[in-house]
């Protein structure tokens, strides 16, 4: 198994119609996923140039603990809404740090 650390960078970009609902399903989702055992930090955080763009900057212990929080059922739930909700899918970038 993988134990090196997988840091996520999310761009989430929401209609102007839906953001503000956007901007809550995020914050409801940041707490839970920092619950989970393999999260080492969850930051949400919003674009200073554009109130509809979200971002997540993300760090999990290793890629099983990025697997398990992918298979969380409110994670997928907010997935499921994507079009609905977003402009465009989620633009999620795995990055490894550089040591």
């Amino acid at each position: 198994m993988n134990t090196e650390q997988v840091t996520i960078v999310c761009l989430i970009k929401a209609k102007q119609a839906t953001k503000n609902q956007v901007k809550k399903e995020l914050s409801n989702l940041t707490k839970m996923t920092r619950l989970e055992a393999g999260c080492m930090n969850y930051d949400l955080h919003i674009s200073a140039a554009d109130d509809s763009l979200f971002i997540i900057y993300e760090n999990w212990r290793n890629q099983a603990a990025l697997d398990n929080h992918m298979s969380q059922q409110y994670l997928k739930d907010f997935l499921a809404k994507e079009s609905e909700l977003l402009e465009r899918p989620v633009d999620g970038k795995i990055c490894r740090i550089i040591k």
